[in-house]
């Protein structure tokens, strides 16, 4: 649609920003925090880039109130943060950690007394390594149970203060590269594996968006999904059945059981002939259809374009998680799909698409298929940033990026999306999962990298300022 006049954005809209506890905390072993999984793979050689990892981070469980007091001067009205499951449950279950109970209380409290929503996320990567070695995670049935006494200790405690809840973060991207490339915890691959542990995953989802009901009735909840929409290549059909497949195993797979309750159809049967198939227990579809979330959270980066895969073709190929442009490679299921370069679209250092009108085809579609409202909870641009000697930087490459995905969530307002807010990823800069700390996301740059911690200083980038602008005029911003 090319319309004449756009929606302004809503009065209530939630102008936001995001993060993860891994991934900013620090504080790895303090007040009774038990260590997580993360804590372990990143001291394994050669499992993120120049062995970076989240012991220190950028310090924010000492610099909380800091950096909320630049939250504040920005405007935010809302602030994405996830709570770390071993910090209030040491050994998965159990006894509880007060000391990690207050510390959320601590921020929760202080984003509230600035004017800034909370939205907790349940569940970002970071599970117990005690449940690792006890029974192997998500692999287990067992996590179920323990995953829903974590949440339920959560909605009792905060229920009163957090509207907005986030159950499960981007399930699809951390099983893949747990039990598909092998680059996060456990690190195996086996695809067998990796539909089981997302089934128990996908019950977990329903279990507690179904107790939640009871703890925090008049609260909001839905999964974050990493939605990258598909392409094809061309307009050969065999090109357009490669991207109705891989429509349907990478990204309907997540949705329609999040969504409605049912996996879809054709991947199913495709899996069952293969042995493939997650195993079901009685109960389980039950329990799924009880677990239609508020919203669908919506990690948006970038679309993927794909083509036809002949049965011998492209599996696996190597992940660009270096900024060395164009050292992606290809990777696919043979005889399905196998992903291919957009000759249309610019990409980043790391090759991903940037593509901001691929946001408002994945809302769309959402939107048609689900009826449910989109919450956009993550979409950012990860890049190398300068910090000048007169401490400034010049980050006008994220400032477009922005700017040119917020013009495209007007649109999809305009042709009927229902937009609870946005969080931009990130706040101030982060550790990126395998990237380590060169690759910067934030409005608010961290003095550190890899090896050095250094002083952790928060220097405001430009888009720190653009972005006050743009939530000061409710949108208006954009358009000059």
């Amino acid at each position: 649609m090319i319309h004449t006049q756009v929606r302004p954005f809503p009065q209530d809209f939630l102008w936001g920003s995001a993060s993860a506890a891994y991934q900013i905390e620090g504080a790895w072993n303090e007040d009774g925090k038990g260590p997580s999984v993360w804590d372990v793979f990143t001291k394994i050689e050669g499992t993120t880039y120049k062995g970076s990892n989240g012991d220190v981070a950028m310090d924010h469980y000492h610099r909380y109130r800091e950096d909320i007091a630049l939250m504040a001067e920005m405007g935010l009205k809302a602030y994405r943060f996830s709570v770390s499951w071993p910090r209030i449950y040491p050994s998965g279950h159990g006894e509880v950690n007060e000391a990690g109970l207050q510390f959320y209380d601590n921020l929760i409290d202080e984003l509230l007394a600035h004017g800034i929503e909370p939205v907790l996320t349940l569940y970002h990567w970071d599970v117990p390594q005690a449940l690792m070695d006890e029974y192997g995670a998500w692999e287990s049935r067992r996590i179920i149970e323990d995953f829903d006494n974590y949440c339920i200790t959560l909605f009792k405690r905060y229920g009163d203060r957090v509207k907005y809840w986030v159950s499960l973060n981007e399930q699809n991207y951390n099983t893949n590269h747990g039990f598909i490339t092998a680059m996060h915890p456990p690190g195996v691959k086996d695809r067998k594996r990796f539909y089981q542990a997302n089934h128990h995953a996908f019950l977990a989802n329903a279990k507690v968006i179904d107790s939640f009901r009871h703890y925090v009735p008049h609260g909001k909840i839905g999964p974050s999904f990493a939605y990258s929409p598909a392409y094809p290549a061309s307009s050969k059909p065999e090109d357009l059945l490669a991207f109705e497949n891989a429509e349907e195993f990478t990204n309907y797979w997540w949705l329609d059981v999040y969504c409605l309750g049912q996996y879809p159809q054709i991947p199913l049967r495709y899996l069952e002939e293969q042995g493939l198939a997650p195993v079901f227990e009685e109960g389980d579809l039950e329990l799924l259809r009880r677990g239609r979330p508020d919203f669908v959270g919506v990690n948006y980066y970038q679309t993927i374009t794909y083509e036809t895969n002949p049965l011998d073709g492209v599996a696996e190929g190597r992940m660009n998680t270096t900024g060395q442009k164009g050292s992606n490679q290809s990777t696919g299921m043979p005889g399905l799909f196998k992903t291919a370069a957009n000759p249309n679209l610019e990409t980043s250092n790391w090759d991903w698409a940037i593509d901001p009108i691929g946001l408002r085809i994945g809302m769309r579609r959402i939107t048609s298929r689900y009826g449910l409202p989109v919450f956009i909870t993550e979409n950012g641009l990860g890049e190398f940033d300068k910090l000048e000697a007169d401490d400034t930087v010049h980050d006008d490459y994220r400032i477009a990026y922005l700017r040119s995905h917020l013009l495209q969530c007007q649109q999809a307002m305009s042709e009927g999306v229902e937009l609870i807010g946005y969080c931009s990823w990130s706040f101030t800069d982060v550790l990126s999962w395998l990237n380590g700390y060169q690759k910067r996301y934030g409005f608010v740059y961290i003095d550190r990298d890899e090896t050095d911690a250094r002083s952790l200083r928060r220097i405001k980038k430009l888009s720190f300022h653009w972005y006050r602008e743009v939530i000061r005029t409710g949108g208006e911003h954009l358009l000059k």
